[in-house]
């Protein structure tokens, strides 16, 4: 079995262990060169009723099970609860505080082609999606800019570059420029405080 990061923006996660989310995986490459291509999971979800919920790849380890899946042209939206169980728990806390950062799919790969040195994945068998630490794939965060900046918050360096390339349309360099240039009042710099500048900025981008 193969695994791939890919990108959920978490919606929701309810105090009954709910968890709903875009996972946002088509045209985008991860750091491992692969890319999966739009509908590469669809005959594999149709009529699909569940999928395990895992923590860290680890078949020992069940957390949850993904109930709902609906197919979106960027990627594919995805329901699902939390086992209340000591795991399930456990998850879930660490996915809402963030220490849990992205999710990856165990996959076996159908067909594929090549261009260049990156792999798009044309079909694929999907198995399970795990919560894990630190995705491969620059767009993988559980907890999305836009709920941090609507929960009155500061994004981290990481989290704002990425929302600079997927919301504001920055080419990678562009954006790492900008976000490199107010790393002193984002979150991770504990000698720094937001200030009224950066609050302005933020909230016309998200605007």
């Amino acid at each position: 079995m193969t695994e791939l990061d890919f990108a959920l923006d978490v919606k929701s996660i309810a105090d009954d262990g709910e968890i709903e989310g875009l996972a946002v995986g088509y045209g985008n490459m991860d750091h491992g060169g692969d890319i999966v291509a739009p509908g590469a999971i669809a005959a594999s979800i149709l009529g699909r009723k569940s999928l395990p919920m895992l923590l860290f790849h680890d078949h020992k380890r069940p957390v949850g099970v993904w109930h709902a899946f609906n197919e979106m042209p960027d990627g594919l939206l995805v329901k699902g609860k939390f086992d209340d169980t000591a795991d399930g728990r456990e998850a879930k806390a660490r996915a809402r505080s963030g220490s849990l950062g992205g999710l990856s799919m165990g996959f076996k790969t159908l067909k594929h082609r090549f261009e260049g040195k990156a792999r798009h994945l044309l079909e694929v068998a999907l198995h399970e999606i795990s919560l894990v630490t630190i995705p491969m794939n620059d767009r993988t965060r559980i907890i999305s800019v836009k709920d941090i900046l609507d929960s009155g918050g500061v994004p981290s360096v990481r989290e704002f570059e990425g929302f600079l390339r997927d919301a504001g349309g920055f080419s990678k360099s562009t954006a790492a420029q900008l976000a490199s240039a107010c790393k002193p009042h984002l979150r991770g710099e504990p000698e720094a405080k937001a200030i009224d500048e950066l609050q302005e900025f933020l909230t016309a981008l998200r605007g």
